[in-house]
This record gives C-alpha cells, sequence and structure tokens, in this order.
C-alpha cells in the first residue's frame, strides 16, 4: 500500500500542475473499485442463514454454505459475511439445511420393458432429498452405466450412483442376470468381466451358490482389491466369511445368525440339510446370546466389515 500511496501522491502532483483533478479522482475512484472487487470470492450457490444441527451435541446454529462446482468449499457463522459474488444466493432462513442422504440398497432391475420405469426414479429419489443410491444388483446394468455417466456430466437429473453390475449366484439363482459361479474358473470369469465393465463393488446372493463358491468368491475378489457385499449362504458361519474379506453384510439377519452361541450346530444342520433358512431363524433367535454378539461386533469392526441393515426381506432383497 505504501507504494501505491506514493503513486498517488506522484499523480496529484501532476494533476495539479497540468490542472486535471477532476479526471484523476475519478481514476483513483475507479482504481479502488476494482481493487475492492477483486477481493470478493465467487461462489456458483451461496445459502444464507439455515438452521444446521450438529449431530454430536445436538446444538443449532444458523450458517451460510458455499458452493462452487458442485461441492461445498465453506461454512460460515458469521453473519457480516457478505464479501462474495454469487451466481445464485438461496435464503434459508428459518428452514433447516440438510446433508443429502444416501439410499444404501437399491435395485435397478424388471428387465428392458422397465427401463424407462427405473429411469423415472431416478429424479424421485433427488426430489427426496436422496443424493447418492449403492445398486446392490440388478439386470439393468448397461443402461445403469449410461445413467451413472450422465448424471456425473450434469446431463440427467439423478443421485450419484455406486453399483455392482449384475449378482453373483450359483447355477439357476433366484434373480435374473446373475453371473453363474460353481468352480474356481467360474470365480475368475465372472470377476474378469465386472472389473471390465468397471463395477464399484461385488455383490453376491445366496440362493443356489454353494459354500465353497461363496467363499472362494469373497477370497479372490478381496485379494483383487474389490469391495465385497451380499447375503451370506447359512451353509457357512458369519466368522468364515468375515475372515475371508466381505467388505459388507447386506440384511440383519446375517448377523443374528452370527450372535446365536448355537451357529456352529445350526450351520452343520442346514448342511446336512435338516433344517432350511427360515426354519433356522426361530432357533437362531432363541439361541441369541449377548456375550457371543459382542465379540461378533468386534469381529465385524476389527475386519472393517460393515452392515446394511436392510430388514424387509421381500421387499428390498
Amino acid at each position: 500500500m505504501t507504494n501505491f500511496r506514493l503513486n498517488l501522491k506522484s499523480l496529484n502532483e501532476f494533476n495539479s500542475n497540468k490542472k486535471m483533478k477532476t479526471p484523476i479522482l475519478l481514476l483513483i475512484v475507479l482504481l479502488l473499485f476494482s481493487c475492492n472487487e477483486e477481493k470478493k470470492e465467487h461462489y456458483d450457490i451461496v445459502i444464507e442463514n439455515g438452521n444446521c444441527i450438529d449431530i454430536v451435541t445436538g446444538e443449532i446454529t444458523l450458517k451460510t454454505i458455499y458452493i462452487s462446482e458442485g461441492r461445498i468449499v465453506k461454512f460460515s457463522t458469521s453473519k457480516d459475511d457478505s464479501n462474495y459474488k454469487a451466481e445464485k444466493v438461496i435464503d434459508a432462513n428459518g428452514k433447516y439445511i440438510l446433508p443429502g442422504f444416501w439410499d444404501n440398497h437399491v435395485h435397478f432391475r424388471g428387465g428392458e420393458s422397465l427401463i424407462n420405469a427405473n429411469k423415472e426414479f431416478l429424479k424421485l429419489f433427488i426430489a427426496n432429498g436422496i443424493t447418492t443410491v449403492r445398486d446392490a444388483g440388478g439386470d439393468l446394468t448397461p443402461s445403469v452405466m449410461q445413467w451413472k455417466t450422465q448424471i456425473a456430466e450434469g446431463r440427467l437429473i439423478g443421485p450419484t450412483i455406486y453399483t455392482s453390475g449384475p449378482k453373483i449366484d450359483g447355477p439357476n439363482g433366484t434373480w435374473a442376470g446373475s453371473l453363474v459361479v460353481e468352480n474356481e474358473s467360474d470365480v475368475i470369469k465372472a470377476l474378469d468381466s465386472l472389473q471390465k465393465i468397471k463395477v464399484d463393488f461385488v455383490k453376491i446372493y445366496e440362493s443356489r451358490i454353494s459354500e465353497t463358491a461363496y467363499l472362494s468368491t469373497v477370497k479372490e475378489a478381496t485379494k483383487r482389491g474389490l469391495i465385497t457385499s451380499g447375503h451370506m449362504p447359512f451353509s457357512v458361519t458369519l466368522e468364515e466369511t468375515v475372515k475371508a474379506g466381505l467388505g459388507a453384510v447386506e440384511h440383519l439377519y446375517y448377523v443374528l445368525k452370527g450372535c446365536s452361541e448355537n451357529e456352529k450346530q445350526i450351520t452343520q444342520a442346514i448342511l446336512n440339510k435338516e433344517l432350511e433358512f427360515w426354519q433356522s431363524m426361530e432357533q437362531l433367535i432363541a439361541s441369541y446370546n449377548e456375550e457371543t454378539a459382542q465379540k461378533t461386533f468386534q469381529l465385524l469392526k476389527n475386519n472393517n466389515t460393515y452392515v446394511v441393515p436392510i430388514t424387509k426381506y421381500m421387499a428390498c432383497r
């Protein structure tokens, strides 16, 4: 600023000599205005004075949120922080600002006749505040991959999509489009195909897959650095699955199995065809043990195995 002032002094002396006081003053005003404009931060969207809840303390504070290129770049709690320019300013006074919700277990499926119906769901997610979804396996993978790209590029309205592509299952699996795995060669082929289309994770289903093929799939995927998620055949124990490298368990009843003090006996009964899936549930509930449960929870935590607590089996599997 010292040099700037010296320059102004020189200009004023020049002005006095030349009797051009008004033009020089106008120049100074324009220079000062220009400098002030350059100091302003520029944002695409600013949401002013919205109520934000601290999820740890429960405290509600007024905050202004600054967004550029689709990302939050700054928070402010100052009421006087107005030194910015924005393409759009939203007054959130009296309203609450929440983060975008995730739906961690959706399915885009139903065959070619339902492609457009599934596509229409995308904007409904956004309308209901869901900005990210996790597609846990379906039979519309080519379309889902297109939507994923179009959304990321801003050409389609919809949530960010993470998808597993088609599920992995055994022969004659329940869901259309599943990749069939019976042996080690099938595992390699299935994972190669999923990596080729660049899925975000691998979803394994248990309707027909054998315990051997299931564990082989989890181990091979883990070795490749792929995230695995899925149902769990009741013919294996939860501990076996977690130690094989499963990244996430879909549905809580698989965790319930690991909380039974009789899990190994029940697993063997299923292997011997003495029990079926739903028949075992009553026994698992009756043999729930708190100490066993705590050990299971610690096992999941130690191995970074997440749990997606979907409970409505027929609606969401």
